[in-house]
């Protein structure tokens, strides 16, 4: 740990979070770097610390207290540095374990990473978690909004992330789709156009396994009964398709006793049903239509049910496997057409980037926006909390937009820092404002009889409405 970061003193009342061993040692002033972001963000920031700082001190008397670093990046830090995206940000960060941070600007013209894919790269944050939740009270463009409390687990390292492109018409393009056409597809009826731009999107079963072990993780300690593994596998067989296979192996091989995948529940539970059923009855049930197949098909089955019976009746049957977490999958498509229709029956969704990116924003989009819609990037040993909005930055300085993307992220690290009498204050500070119809102008405008107000005024009424927990400090 350094004294100073761009020229800003680590301050001395605070102490640096470990990691040891695979677990957090947080302290009882731990330091935490923050970014308050552009546009906006200067006026989110300001509302958003008052409310982390009130919730500290309302949780534990003054036992415990956040040690604020500022770091730079976007465009306060040219302004100050002429460096859109200073190292010693990155090194703040990856020393202190656990940073927040507001809306960045992209500059015009492009010649700068992103700070999320620098630190996504850097500090192999390769979960992009984002909860999303209903608060009752705010305007939703669906009847049932409370319906909706599900968290995403999409990885952040892979799939179109880590594509690579070949403009169409290029001699690479070119080289590639003639390799592919005489080489790859040779003998087969498909061919790829001439005229065609080419991507190549991988997954690997490193990144699947990480990704679905800390969804399940996070279900098992968040008390969550349902993971899903979002994916288009039923078209691409080796990427999303293995994204499932890999998901399901990983839940078998490591949480054994604390999962049961939905085939293996449609088993056991034909089995408690009647004790007394045969393997060739029970693998009908399982597959429709199963008389009607191939006997090499109708074997497959009926070992995988005996095989099934075998290794998890003794731990699973009789009901218990209805006390398990539930592992299932589901298509992409489908799922979008459900977290519209019966949002309840989803939980904790595991997906790769690009359907996790889409479905991300469509959950969020019911609950109020992306200005409700927390997120963090996490990687073992690290998490970046963040504002998942943009900076509008025609609003900035003029204390007006709503702050609770960057107030329920801190939602986030405080949970995960296991300060959850924090996270908890905030959250109910937070929920009673809603329903006292006291918001900002995005929400009042839509709310019939709604008071607005401020950014300041509304992070004032958090602090307000929040109330001592039961038991204070630890």
């Amino acid at each position: 740990m350094r004294s100073s970061y761009n020229g800003v003193a680590v301050p001395s009342n605070g102490r640096q979070i470990e990691f040891i061993d695979g677990k957090f040692r947080i302290p009882d002033q731990p330091i935490i770097p923050f970014i308050e972001g552009d546009g906006t963000g200067r006026d989110i920031w300001k509302a958003s610390r008052r409310v982390f700082d009130a919730a500290v001190e309302k949780a534990y008397g003054g036992k415990k207290k956040i040690a604020w670093l500022e770091v730079f990046a976007g465009e306060k830090s040219f302004n100050q540095f002429k460096d859109w995206l200073p190292s010693d940000t990155v090194e703040a960060i990856r020393d202190f374990r656990v940073a927040i941070k507001g809306p960045l600007t992209t500059p015009v013209g492009g010649g700068i990473r992103s700070l999320n894919v620098a630190l996504r790269q850097l500090l192999d944050l390769y979960a992009c978690v984002r909860p999303v939740r209903y608060f009752q009270g705010v305007p939703s463009p669906v009847r049932n909004p409370e319906r909706m409390n599900i968290v995403i687990f999409r990885e952040n390292t892979e799939d179109v992330y880590a594509g690579i492109e070949w403009k169409c018409g290029t001699p690479e393009a070119k080289k590639l789709i003639d390799f592919l056409n005489n080489e790859m597809l040779r003998g087969t009826s498909k061919k790829i156009r001439e005229d065609s731009g080419v991507g190549i999107k991988p997954i690997s079963i490193t990144a699947t396994k990480r990704l679905v072990r800390r969804a399940i993780q996070y279900a098992l300690n968040n008390n969550r009964r349902v993971v899903t593994l979002v994916h288009k596998g039923n078209i691409m067989k080796f990427t999303e398709g293995a994204f499932r296979d890999w998901g399901y192996e990983l839940a078998t091989e490591e949480f054994r006793s604390e999962v049961v995948t939905e085939r293996e529940s449609w088993i056991v539970g034909n089995k408690d049903k009647d004790p007394n059923l045969a393997i060739e009855k029970n693998a009908a049930m399982v597959e429709p239509g199963l008389e009607h197949s191939t006997k090499e098909f109708h074997d497959q089955i009926c070992a995988e049910v005996k095989k099934t019976l075998d290794a998890i009746y003794a731990t699973h049957g009789r009901g218990q496997w209805k006390s398990k977490i539930l592992v299932n999958d589901r298509i992409a498509d489908s799922v979008f057409q459900q977290v519209l229709t019966r949002a309840d029956e989803y939980q904790v969704l595991a997906t790769p980037n690009l359907n996790g990116d889409y479905i991300s924003d469509a959950c969020a989009a019911q609950i109020g926006g992306l200005g409700m819609a927390p997120g963090a990037n996490i990687g073992d040993g690290f998490g970046v909390f963040e504002a998942t909005h943009g900076t509008a930055p025609k609003y900035a300085d003029k204390d007006v937009i709503n702050p609770s993307s960057v107030i329920l992220s801190g939602v986030m690290m405080f949970n995960f820092m296991g300060w959850r009498e924090v996270g908890s204050l905030i959250e109910e500070g937070l929920d009673r404002t809603i329903q006292q119809k006291r918001v900002t102008y995005d929400l009042e405008r839509l709310m019939p009889g709604a008071t607005k107000l401020s950014t300041t005024d509304f992070a004032t009424s958090i602090i307000e409405n929040m109330q001592a927990p039961a038991t204070v400090g630890r």
